[in-house]
């Protein structure tokens, strides 16, 4: 009993075109053909292409097909390799789920970087837009201290940062200032990259401040951009003393008197220190 293409490719669960396929490639040895010129195929070849099929359902590229077949040396190899990159797509998948997820429960913005969380997309979108530039250029390391900023409540005066008006007074800039200086030491105890961009880049240094500027520039208004002055004549000046006495001056002596006409440093200003 012998078959036809056609009725080979439907024992096969295939078509003839992948049967035809199979041919040119090498894959499946051409059968007998009857006397009439049509092609013979027996249950060796319907053997054969289900072996083909069967390893292609598992993602066996047709290349590789005759090396698995044969269960040569390479053979292991070849699935190992397979393997690993299936275990790697599931891993992306199931990472994108996790974060659908966080934006059809859990209401996360999707202008945000992966992992923000709901929290972070209650923030003004000046702010949401410097984190997704910060993305760019920070280490995941630098991304993650920022997120736990971002996602832990908020205190007023990070809320009065974020919606301060462009026409606030020098006063309230100095006293904002004062505030992010003294969450600063806190933190860069355990995160040196808080008084450091270098520490957080994963891009080139100059890259880094050139996107960490223009961000700061863009998407802060000139109080924010004050607030950010003060902050880095703050840090400055308690270098220079050698410790954190420096905060008791507010910016009011030494360079918080000086005229800070030009843009934040960005060395100086951590990405996040306002969270």
């Amino acid at each position: 009993m012998t078959w036809s293409t056609r009725q080979l490719a439907e024992l096969a669960g295939t078509t003839l075109k992948t049967v035809r396929h199979y041919h040119k490639l090498g894959l499946l040895e051409e059968p007998e053909r009857a006397p009439s010129g049509y092609k013979r195929y027996d249950v060796r070849h319907l053997v054969r292409l289900m072996g083909i099929r069967r390893l292609t359902d598992l993602g066996v590229p047709l290349s590789d097909i005759p090396t698995v077949a044969a269960a040569d040396a390479r053979s292991t190899e070849i699935l190992r390799a397979l393997d690993a990159e299936l275990a790697a797509n599931i891993e992306r998948q199931q990472h994108m789920r996790r974060q659908l997820a966080a934006i059809l429960e859990d209401g996360a913005s999707l202008d945000l970087p992966a992992d923000f969380g709901a929290a972070a997309a209650t923030l003004p979108r000046a702010q949401q837009d410097l984190l997704v530039a910060y993305s760019s250029v920070l280490t995941p390391s630098a991304m993650s201290v920022i997120r736990d900023q971002y996602t832990r409540p908020r205190d007023e005066v990070a809320e009065e940062f974020e919606h301060l008006p462009a026409d606030a007074p020098e006063d309230v800039r100095r006293r904002l200032a004062a505030h992010l200086a003294a969450e600063v030491r806190a933190q860069r105890a355990d995160h040196s990259f808080i008084t450091d961009l270098d520490a957080a880049s994963r891009r080139n240094g100059k890259l880094t401040r050139s996107v960490v500027t223009q961000a700061l520039i863009t998407f802060y208004n000139e109080a924010q951009l004050g607030v950010l002055r003060h902050l880095h004549d703050l840090l400055e000046q308690e270098e220079a003393d050698g410790g954190a006495d420096g905060d008791s001056r507010d910016g009011r002596d030494g360079k918080g008197e000086q005229d800070h006409s030009g843009d934040p440093d960005p060395p100086r200003v951590t990405p996040g220190a306002t969270g």
